[in-house]
C-alpha cells in the first residue's frame, strides 16, 4: 500500500468508494445529478477523482444522508459551495479507512483463531 506521507493527485472510483463509504453506482449517479461533480477520465476511460472532488462528494453525502436534503435541495446548496483545493484532509480519510481495515482484520483473525481452537478440541474428542 502507498505511504501516507505522499498525497495522491488522482483516485480511482473504487478508491473513492472505499474512502467515502459509498457504492460506486451511487458515485456515478451523483455525477449525472450534480453538475459540479465531473471527474476527468484517463485514456482508458476510467474516472479519476481529485481531492477537491472527493471533498465535494463528502459534502453531498453530508447534505443527502445527514442533513436529509432532497437532491434538488442539495443542488441549491451546492450553487454557493466552493471547497478549498488542498487542505490535507484527504490524508486523514485514507488513515481512517486504513484503521477501519485493520480493525476488521484483527476481528477476523480473532474469529479464525477461536474457530481453530474449537476444531482442534473437536478433533481431539473424536480420537
Amino acid at each position: 500500500m502507498k505511504s501516507l506521507g505522499i498525497k495522491k493527485l488522482y483516485y480511482s472510483i473504487s478508491e473513492v468508494s472505499k474512502l467515502t463509504d459509498l457504492e460506486q453506482y451511487v458515485l456515478r449517479y451523483w455525477e449525472s445529478e450534480f453538475d459540479q461533480l465531473k471527474p476527468a477520465k484517463n485514456r482508458a476511460g476510467n474516472r479519476i477523482y481529485t481531492n477537491k472532488e472527493i471533498k465535494l462528494i463528502l459534502f453531498i453525502k453530508q447534505l443527502l444522508r445527514d442533513q436529509r436534503y432532497t437532491i434538488e435541495g442539495a443542488k441549491q446548496v451546492l450553487e454557493s459551495y466552493s471547497p478549498d483545493a488542498d487542505s490535507g484532509e484527504q490524508l486523514e480519510l485514507i488513515d481512517a479507512a486504513e484503521n477501519r481495515s485493520k480493525i476488521q482484520d484483527e476481528q477476523l483473525r480473532s474469529d479464525v483463531l477461536e474457530m481453530k481452537g474449537f476444531l482442534e478440541e473437536l478433533v481431539s474428542k473424536l480420537k
